[in-house]
């Protein structure tokens, strides 16, 4: 299975369904980059996306976006196939 990335935040609700979603479609493991705890994060964040809001998932190279992102690419069948290429 492909590394997980994703920049989050402690309370932010899209970051607990995005991780929820990965690990029914059994991620182990989620490498999670706390912008609010890190601000140069979120300026690497900010560059490496172009985005602003959180979260912001990559599985493996690729940048998936966000929940909604994540979602959409689960309901298109996308999903499972992107984490196990």
């Amino acid at each position: 299975m492909k590394p997980v990335r994703m920049y989050t935040t402690e309370v932010c609700p899209y970051c607990i369904r995005a991780k929820q979603l990965l690990r029914e479609r059994g991620v182990k493991e989620i490498q999670e980059i706390r912008v609010d705890l890190d601000p140069e994060a979120l300026v690497t964040m900010q560059q490496e996306t172009n985005q602003r809001t959180v979260p912001q998932i990559f599985i493996g190279e690729t940048h998936v976006g966000g929940c909604d992102d994540l979602y959409a690419l689960d309901r298109a069948n996308g999903l499972i196939p992107l984490l196990q290429e």
